[in-house]
């Protein structure tokens, strides 16, 4: 059994810039961080002794036959994508869907992670975050930016540069633990 805990994210500044129609066109930057509220994905390949082949729970459940069944569109692409079956994954997260806090994002990163732990494989920062774009983007469809996959992959406090050639550059933002504390101290998150 795989566990992947990945950090949601509060953006800063730049949103918007970061969906491909304005970055492929203009450039894009954001500057967000991650917060220590997170997604929680355990994955395991599912014995063989049930009626069904697939077992997925978040706020739903579903037991399926087949990976083309399962109605969750971003399990059933990142199991199509790294050619997975017979699966169980198990979602649970410290904020609820559609917070505005990156969450569909972080849970694609953290299901990815999951799954290429279960195939014996480490993928870098940047794999994880450019497979997480194109599964939402390109193979969900959804109409959705980048930075919430490249924050939730690599974590901490960023500046997130998109180029018009579709190039993501992540640029740790260093600051002294003084200012830290203070910018800590000066945040508040409330669900509204």
């Amino acid at each position: 059994m795989i566990i992947s805990r990945t950090p949601f994210r509060v953006s800063l500044f730049g949103g918007g810039t970061d969906y491909p129609v304005w970055y492929r066109e203009n450039g894009g930057s954001v500057i967000s961080v991650s917060i220590n509220k997170y997604s929680f994905i355990t994955a395991r390949y599912l014995p063989p002794f049930f009626e069904y082949k697939n077992r997925i729970r978040y706020y739903l459940q579903e037991e399926t036959k087949c990976i083309n069944d399962i109605k969750h569109p971003s399990v059933r692409e990142c199991c199509k994508f790294l050619k997975i079956k017979d699966i169980e994954v198990v979602h649970n997260a410290d904020l609820p869907a559609r917070s505005g806090m990156g969450s569909s994002s972080t849970f694609t990163v953290g299901l990815l992670n999951a799954l290429y732990g279960l195939k014996h494989y480490m993928p870098t920062k940047k794999e994880l975050a450019l497979n997480a774009i194109d599964i939402e983007q390109n193979l969900i469809g959804e109409h959705v930016g980048s930075q919430d996959q490249v924050a939730a992959a690599f974590g901490g406090l960023n500046r997130i540069n998109f180029t018009k050639s579709d190039n993501i550059d992540v640029e740790p933002i260093i600051i002294s633990q003084k200012r830290k504390t203070k910018l800590q101290n000066n945040l508040l998150l409330f669900f509204t």
